[in-house]
């Protein structure tokens, strides 16, 4: 009868240890079944799956590894698993599988035990554990800007929704945000991204800062704030804002975007996207002159915002064209996924207000990105603890796979 047994290694770790050990395995012939390493600070764990042939006999091999392990300095310990156990494993490689991503300033002790004491009451098998973020320097606590650990864990939850509300529970109570995502082909496929500009790419709604130009900022900033929180209906309330600006001077507009406050992450997250091939467009309720200028800023593909009308230098009050609200902001994203022949799985949505939970819950990951609380509660991600260069965690990019 054929054996099956763990090798578990475990010790400091050192170069050609891996080779050592399994060039041992080879002589005898002896088949990896599976194979898994992890190393922090230096501190090896290892761990070897084999099947040992049925003609075989194992203790001269077991012997010579365990000479060797003692010669590299680190511990072998050889557990058999029974036949049926073996098959038991097997059998549960078709499970489903999902992405745990915690982000924030910083992640403590109580933080991952909250989190995995849920992925326990949810019947759920941790795989790994892998750190996103870079290494943490104690001299330098200023460099502590961002931090994010991702869980891969294994099997159906029990109650699915039950599930993100207490991560929801946990975002409120701990100041993390906590990420959940399928793990599948589509996950680490991801080929186009659609943000929201004012409030998301640029801290400022762009019409408030317009409506204190025309002498009309309390009136227009109380419509918006209603508008955000979803009270009212986003194309009347643009209506409404809008027709407050009649008169304004077109020069104001070349001021107000030559200091457009960028959000925080955003210059780093745009290079990293572009660098990976990203198609990257912009979705707006606000203005094209406006994402048109971003557009230059960071090489954007498509930029699709509400037209403001201006005759002889002055502004209407009025737009041109089809006014952006919500349904259309997921109209375009599915025709710009369709032109570039992109499954909407693979689409990515960032946004910060209501008008933006259609486009988030049409893209196959949708983040709320510092949003009001009704936004969070309906998109299937949210971001609140960091700047924007946070999406790449949502990604699986690592600190040293992204540019500074």
């Amino acid at each position: 009868m054929r054996e099956v047994v763990l090798i578990n290694v475990s010790g400091e770790d050192r170069a050609g240890l891996t080779a050592a050990l399994t060039e041992i395995l080879a002589r005898y012939n002896i088949d990896i079944l599976d194979i898994g390493q992890a190393v922090i600070h230096n501190t090896l764990s290892l761990g070897f799956l084999v099947e040992v042939p049925q003609s075989l006999n194992a203790c001269p091999v077991f012997k010579e590894l365990l000479f060797k392990a003692h010669e590299l300095g680190v511990q072998l310990r050889f557990t058999p698993i029974e036949a049926e156990e073996y098959e038991a494993w097997v059998t549960h490689q078709g499970r489903a599988r999902y992405i745990i991503t915690l982000l924030g300033r910083q992640i403590t002790a109580r933080h991952v035990a909250d989190v995995s004491a849920e992925i326990a009451r949810q019947g759920l098998e941790i795989d790994s554990i892998n750190r996103l973020s870079g290494r943490i320097s104690l001299q330098d606590a200023e460099r502590r800007e961002n931090a994010s650990v991702e869980f891969s864990v294994r099997g159906t939850p029990t109650d699915l929704g039950e599930m993100r509300s207490r991560f929801m529970d946990i975002t409120v109570e701990s100041g993390l945000d906590i990420g959940l995502q399928e793990d599948n082909v589509y996950r680490r496929s991801r080929r186009l991204i659609a943000f929201d500009m004012d409030s998301t790419l640029i801290q400022a709604e762009v019409i408030d800062e317009l409506a204190i130009r025309a002498g009309v900022g309390e009136q227009v900033a109380a419509i918006t704030e209603s508008a955000m929180r979803g009270e009212i209906d986003f194309s009347e309330s643009f209506r409404q804002r809008l027709a407050l600006l009649e008169g304004l001077d077109v020069s104001v507009l070349e001021s107000i975007a030559e200091s457009l406050p960028i959000t925080e992450g955003a210059d780093r997250l745009m290079q990293n996207l572009k660098r990976f091939g990203f198609k990257i467009a912009i979705i707006s309720g606000g203005f094209t002159y406006f994402g048109e200028y971003l557009q230059q800023r960071w090489g954007v593909d498509y930029v699709h915002a509400n037209q403001l009308e201006v005759v002889d230098g002055k502004v209407t009050g009025r737009s041109s064209g089809t006014i952006i609200d919500g349904a259309k902001k997921a109209e375009l994203l599915q025709m710009i996924a369709e032109k570039e022949g992109i499954s909407l799985q693979q689409c990515v949505a960032v946004g910060d207000g209501a008008n933006d939970l259609p486009m988030l819950n049409t893209a196959g990951l949708g983040i709320a990105f510092h949003a009001k609380p009704i936004v969070k509660a309906g998109a299937k991600q949210s971001i609140s603890t960091l700047g924007l260069d946070g999406v790449l965690y949502f990604l699986g990019v690592r600190d040293r796979e992204a540019m500074v």
